[in-house]
């Protein structure tokens, strides 16, 4: 009766196997010719998308990060502000304390 059921088991899954083996496409394998009827359904599909790209209206150019700006601050303000050459200034800073904690691997 085990090896019933095993039998059984086995055969249930092997038949979904079978059922996809047409539809894989094996390397080197030439797809099959197509139609005269398939080639200008392909050829209407084609022109049936290049005619709805061409619907399409042409949109400005858009800014996403527009609600997250204020209304005050210009647009073009890309030019970083100039910092102070203050390198005396930085050698007299203060020693900075070590973190406390284990620092070893």
């Amino acid at each position: 009766m085990r090896v019933f059921c095993a039998a059984l088991i086995v055969a249930s899954l092997i038949g979904p196997v079978f059922a996809q083996d047409d539809h894989v496409p094996r390397y080197g394998e030439k797809p099959k010719e197509k139609s005269q009827t398939e080639i200008n359904a392909d050829k209407a599909a084609a022109r049936a998308y290049q005619n709805s790209l061409e619907n399409i209206p042409d949109q400005g150019p858009v800014d996403p990060w527009s609600n997250a700006r204020s209304t005050d601050a210009p647009r073009n303000s890309a030019k970083p502000a100039a910092k102070p050459a203050a390198k005396s200034a930085a050698k007299a800073a203060p020693h900075k304390a070590p973190k406390a904690g284990n620092t070893a691997d």
